[in-house]
């Protein structure tokens, strides 16, 4: 049922919102879950037959992009499409996790819940919304990042539902569990230390000044947080997006006042962009989203492989910045983790988990994919990428050093994947 109809600058918004099993494999447990998505469409073509393509967002634990213009990829899909932003479950306005909510649970009963929130349940969530909202028609999938993971987990488990396929900087490994992966993105993540400090000497000079301040006193962030120097160097997440060396430039010039202290500027920047106060799920389930039914326990995996890496030591007097990874000292220091922290132990713990791909299905997969590999990816490795497309049936990838993983961003990325759908003979429908 449509919940609200209304009009934002060059797009028209519909919204919808149902209720949906925390527990696909037992629905008759009775806990339920909102799933709130918007479909967008060109102003006057509200009741025009058209396409649907399901925007499946980068996390895990991000919302859907909130519709404010209409520019870059959206510009190019609302050209012939209907575009469904999902917020996936636990995020937005579908169930947000929030502390406050959970905070009668035992930690094992919070850790089973969360459990319910991985690629297979958004996967059969989509599903629902596709059959009861959109008269059961095939839909066209959009991955950004994680989003890709969850298109691989569709083509696995639910691929009568599905059209065609777009992957944007999101061709997980399929086999390998989260330690293969660290492994690899440590390294690249090294490399643009290595860029960053080259093209910018003075950081390096900059950062270990911090780093010796850090170290004799202890410094609090707004919000109460300490400001340790493990939080510090997890700035370097910037350095995989286009512009993020200049991002990270800037913040750091402005980190001292004139008297030698760091500036306010600096901490609530840091505080900001360090924080999990918006998306606690990204750090609760982060390494979860590697887990399958034959790799076994997490157990903490970026940080096993971290302490192998004395570069990345946070006890150096120059360590290097680290990138996408979630550690357990996280969940003691960020007091929008803490209650968390038992939970995310548990997870980390876990042996048992449901399959997320299904690697004959995919083998002989006969969806049309197409898919973006941006070669100097910070976050999804290449080597790892093209390994998957190797065993993935009918799928064209795209390689390209053009575009870091946020190019999704620039309109040419969705045109170019839609021109290579076209030349295989598939169009939208």
């Amino acid at each position: 049922m449509i919940e609200r109809a209304f009009l934002v600058p060059g797009m028209a918004v519909r919204e919808f919102r149902t209720e949906v099993p925390l527990n696909w494999r037992d629905p008759s447990d009775g806990r339920r879950l909102t799933l709130f998505a918007r479909e967008l469409c060109a102003p006057g073509r509200e009741a025009d037959e058209m396409p649907c393509l399901l925007f499946l967002q980068g996390g895990p634990g991000g919302k859907c992009p909130r519709p404010i213009s209409r520019s870059g990829w959206l510009a190019e899909a609302l050209r012939d499409y209907r575009v469904i932003l999902m917020d996936q479950r636990g995020t937005g306005n579908s169930s947000r996790i929030e502390a406050s909510a959970l905070r009668d649970l035992t930690p094992q009963q919070m850790a089973d819940y969360l459990s319910h929130f991985r690629a297979d349940a958004i996967v059969r969530d989509a599903e629902h919304l596709r059959l009861r909202h959109f008269g059961g028609r095939r839909w066209t999938t959009l991955g950004q990042s994680y989003g890709g993971f969850i298109t691989l987990t569709y083509l696995s488990q639910a691929p009568q539902g599905l059209h065609a396929c777009y992957i944007t900087g999101g061709l997980p490994a399929i086999a390998p569990g989260a330690t293969r992966l660290y492994e690899a993105t440590y390294n690249l993540v090294a490399q643009r230390n290595q860029i960053f400090f080259t093209r910018y000497p003075q950081v390096r000079e900059q950062l270990d000044r911090i780093v010796a301040l850090l170290r004799e006193q202890a410094v609090y962030l707004p919000d109460g947080d300490l400001l340790s120097v493990e939080r510090l160097l997890t700035l370097g997440l910037d350095m995989g997006m286009s512009e993020g060396y200049e991002r990270l430039l800037w913040l750091l010039d402005e980190a001292f006042n004139q008297e030698g202290e760091l500036s306010d500027t600096f901490l609530n920047q840091v505080m900001q962009r360090s924080g999990f106060a918006d998306n606690p799920l990204y750090a609760v389930l982060h390494e979860s989203i590697y887990a399958d039914d034959a790799s076994g326990a997490t157990h903490w995996a970026a940080q096993r492989v971290r302490d192998g890496l004395p570069a990345f030591s946070s006890e150096r007097s120059s360590p290097l910045l680290t990138g996408e990874m979630i550690y357990p000292w996280m969940f003691d220091q960020m007091q929008s983790l803490r209650p968390f922290r038992a939970a995310a132990e548990l997870l980390a713990r876990r042996e048992v988990w449901p399959a997320l791909y299904d690697a004959a299905r995919l083998r002989d997969n006969g969806i049309p994919v197409m898919a973006a590999v941006y070669y100097h990816d910070m976050y999804v490795d290449v080597g790892l990428s093209l390994e998957s497309a190797a065993q993935i049936g009918n799928l064209q990838t795209w390689i390209t050093s053009e575009y870091d993983h946020n190019g999704l961003r620039v309109a040419p990325v969705f045109r170019r994947l839609r021109e290579m759908m076209a030349e295989r003979g598939v169009m939208a429908e």
